[in-house]
């Protein structure tokens, strides 16, 4: 019979051991700091819950200060009588030249690059251009002359740009009108109908 040799568990050796010690080092937290030995990293500190005290109101839940009546009141616009006659004088030569359909919107505080739209429709091109060149040429003559900053569309007639700078007037074809609808954008504004 054989028998079985009894094997003993083997040492560690010196070199491990010396190694071990060594391999463990201080972990640093989050703030720089070691922590402790043989403890982990150290616990967050809670901030301390606060006491609900009956018949005080929590700090969201204030009620709004109400300010004296001089200050809650909206500014309206500025008033800006020169623009509004500007625009009424546009749209008077606009129907000297049989514009159909002369409408001013007054669209102060609503945008800032103007404060009327004068708004005209034409049945044919020729005649759009001819309204474009009477307004440019009558606001050009008399006591106080005006002259536009701008001009676009007045060769093709079919949508004419003028820009005094506080009026801007649209000039359309009656189909173009009713396509780009300048008066359903501007459906917030005041109008005043002229023809």
């Amino acid at each position: 019979m054989a028998t079985k040799k009894k094997t003993t568990p083997r040492k560690k050796s010196a070199t491990k051991k010396a190694k071990a010690p060594a391999a463990r080092k201080q972990k640093k937290t989050a703030t720089g700091r070691t922590a402790p030995k043989g403890k982990g990293p150290a616990p967050k500190k809670k901030a301390p819950a606060r006491k609900k005290t009956p018949g005080k109101v929590p700090l969201r839940a204030k009620k709004k200060v109400k300010l004296p009546a001089a200050l809650q009141q909206k500014a309206g616009p500025a008033e800006n009588p020169e623009a509004q006659a500007l625009a009424r004088r546009m749209a008077q030569l606009l129907l000297d030249k049989k514009a159909l359909d002369v409408v001013i919107l007054d669209v102060r505080g609503m945008t800032s690059y103007a404060d009327y739209i004068v708004i005209a429709s034409g049945e044919s091109d020729r005649q759009v251009s001819a309204m474009a060149e009477n307004v440019h040429v009558q606001l050009k003559q008399g006591e106080q002359p005006v002259r536009a900053l701008g001009t676009e569309g007045v060769e093709t007639g079919q949508w004419v740009l003028l820009d005094y700078g506080e009026v801007v007037a649209h000039l359309f074809l009656a189909d173009l009108r009713s396509h780009y609808d300048l008066e359903g954008l501007w459906a917030d504004a005041n109008r005043e109908k002229v023809s």
